[in-house]
């Protein structure tokens, strides 16, 4: 015979009680990153913003490091070795602070971290890893270039043989963590094919100046790399990939980060819309009351938790038997969309403060344009799955 429970309290932020699904170290894992941004960065990241910079930038890599979020879900050589939830839920934390943070993270774990982890030689590895998990280094990785962005096979930037030594000519742009990073995972064009390359950003030739006048992301490092025949020893080079397969694989490991991220984006903008509703009164009564409101609060609140249980099932998945691509850009795809939707309907709620640093939708929502757009636009994702589907490939 069963036996009813009690009815639990409903928490606002998740009446599906999501939650529940997790195991309590996944929860553990969520609450220790959850504590380190609300006492670390959240007082500060409206400044940052404003300013295009963060403060202390080595310092707070370090920090990070040190609580194990740098290449998380990679093992050994420093690394946690944690599961794909667990970094998911982590990614999710990060970015309900900023974007930015949850971009230092992953561009760090997801493309340079997890290039040499799973292309790199040995030597690579015990060379970098170790630091890059630590957070002592940091890394960036560089495939983008001016003209080219979504077909990264019409990249320009050549690396040739010279005797035993590889020489670099090219260059890299909107590549986040540039002008800080200690080491360089570079794409090129070879003889061979695309190859990639391990470069420390102090050989000669090799410069990274900053991009400035962003409007979205200004709490993250945005630069060009300027690579002028830049000598490299024939070591270099990472030795298991060739071609596209390489960088795009690396790339399916950021956008699973960006699936649980661009869902923390949203649920901070949905809480401050729920909270500014209950506090704002118009015509005698907390605009909460009106039914346009709650329409737009249930709108988000649906759009959020979908987009969540989308993340937790994809991370799932992962551990059990890894994503397939069209997967991961249903994730990016979908959550991107829907982050992006959920922090322009609670500018709404908030009005005129809706634009105001003193909450933090206006800056989430100019970070998610990038979001949207950067480790695969809409229209590529779209027709990533669009040839799932079909069997048809649309963009060639």
């Amino acid at each position: 015979m069963h036996t009813p429970h009690s009815p639990r309290p409903a928490d606002p932020l998740d009446l599906l009680e999501l939650d529940s699904l997790l195991t309590p170290d996944e929860r553990a894992v969520r609450d220790a990153v959850r504590t380190f941004c609300d006492r670390r960065v959240e007082p500060h990241i409206a400044e940052w913003f404003e300013q295009g910079e963060i403060e202390d930038i080595r310092g707070l890599t370090k920090e990070l490091g040190e609580l194990g979020l740098l290449g998380m879900h990679l093992e050994g050589y420093g690394c946690a070795g944690m599961s794909a939830v667990d970094y998911g839920l982590a990614c999710l934390e990060l970015e309900a602070t900023d974007s930015g943070l949850r971009s230092l993270v992953s561009v760090q774990g997801s493309l340079a971290m997890y290039a040499i982890h799973a292309f790199g030689s040995e030597e690579q590895k015990e060379e970098w890893l170790p630091r890059l998990a630590a957070g002592t280094a940091i890394g960036c990785f560089g495939l983008t270039e001016p003209d080219s962005g979504s077909d990264p096979g019409s990249m320009r930037t050549t690396a040739r043989r010279d005797g035993d030594d590889w020489l670099l000519d090219g260059r890299k742009m909107w590549i986040t963590n540039g002008s800080v990073a200690d080491v360089a995972v570079v794409w090129a064009r070879t003889e061979d094919g695309v190859r990639g390359f391990v470069v420390p950003t102090d050989t000669p030739g090799f410069s990274a100046p900053a991009l400035k006048h962003k409007m979205s992301l200004r709490a993250s490092v945005t630069s060009e790399l300027v690579l002028d025949s830049i000598r490299l020893p024939g070591s270099a080079v990472l030795p298991e990939v060739r071609g596209l397969r390489g960088p795009l694989s690396c790339l399916n490991e950021a956008r699973y980060g960006i699936a649980w991220g661009a869902m923390g984006a949203a649920r901070s903008s949905f809480r401050a819309a729920l909270t500014y509703s209950g506090d704002r009164v118009q015509f005698g009564r907390p605009i909460s009351s009106f039914q346009l409101t709650q329409a737009k609060l249930t709108d988000m609140a649906l759009e959020l938790a979908k987009g969540t249980l989308l993340a937790f099932h994809l991370g799932r998945t992962k551990d059990d038997r890894g994503l397939r691509p069209e997967q991961v850009s249903y994730g990016k795809l979908n959550n991107t969309r829907a982050a992006l939707e959920i922090c322009r309907t609670a500018r709404t709620v908030l009005g005129a403060n809706g634009i105001s640093l003193e909450y933090p939708v206006i800056r989430h929502a100019n970070n998610l344009e990038s979001i949207l757009t950067y480790e695969g636009t809409v229209e590529m994702h779209t027709l990533m799955i669009g040839q799932a589907l079909t069997g048809q490939a649309a963009f060639r």
